[in-house]
């Protein structure tokens, strides 16, 4: 199989089936062999039952209780994968899959093992900002992250929705993976590094999502717990 497209979702009826319907398209205009794996994190409205009737052959869709997290959707998905690529891509169409193409050369071409879009490359476009504290949080939360956790700062983007990995390492890093919440992402970086794999960026065109499921007063202690639990974990496996 050529590739796996993972979907976490969670209460996003309004939106899965066109997630769907992107997803397909893209298979078919690129000519790929490959499964559409829908992650529903305990979604409480219709989620499921849209996509499980949606006409798709290529998707299915994985469906549990309760609610664990983003990074658990997301592992839950690609180590449930079959492909030689994997990718995961946030719902409602913030990143077109006309964008997929770059990072998916990239890693056949052999110039990477992981591609990470960005929404802060020179080539990038931001169609529609977040409101303007949200940009100003975000700005302040990446310096800051890449400086606690020890990172190169030449990620310009760690969170953007949209990573693609070969798919034997995505398995294996995401088999290790002990992070449930947002900072999945942050923890999969260090393990790829620490493997030697190597991790190259890509410019998107992004939309935010008003209905994002992120919120900047609710969730940054859970953000900072999980930081400082993937601290420990990685000094602990050395």
């Amino acid at each position: 199989m050529d590739i796996s497209i993972i979907i976490p979702v969670l209460n996003e009826q309004e939106k899965i089936g066109k997630d769907l319907a992107n997803a397909a398209a893209f298979l078919h205009n690129n000519n790929l062999r490959g499964e559409i794996i829908i992650v529903s994190d305990g979604s409480k409205d219709n989620t499921v039952q849209v996509a499980r009737s949606a006409n798709c052959p290529a998707a299915r869709v994985i469906d549990y209780r309760p609610t664990r997290g983003k990074g658990h959707a997301v592992r839950t998905g690609i180590k449930d994968s079959q492909g030689e690529v994997v990718l995961f891509i946030d719902s409602g169409n913030t990143i077109p899959y006309t964008n997929v193409a770059a990072g998916l050369h990239m890693i056949r071409d052999g110039r990477c093992d992981i591609a990470h879009s960005s929404r802060y490359l020179p080539h990038s476009r931001i169609v529609a900002p977040h409101i303007l504290p949200r940009r100003i949080a975000s700005f302040v939360f990446r310096k800051i992250l890449l400086l606690f956790m020890g990172l190169p700062m030449r990620f310009t983007d760690t969170q953007c929705g949209l990573k693609i990995y070969k798919g034997e390492i995505a398995r294996q890093l995401y088999g290790e993976c002990i992070t449930d919440g947002f900072m999945f992402d942050i923890e999969i970086i260090l393990r790829a590094q620490r493997q030697g794999y190597k991790i190259c960026e890509f410019p998107i065109e992004w939309t935010a999502d008003p209905d994002s499921r992120l919120s900047m007063s609710r969730t940054p202690l859970n953000m900072l717990k999980e930081l400082l639990r993937i601290k420990r974990a990685l000094a602990g496996s050395r």
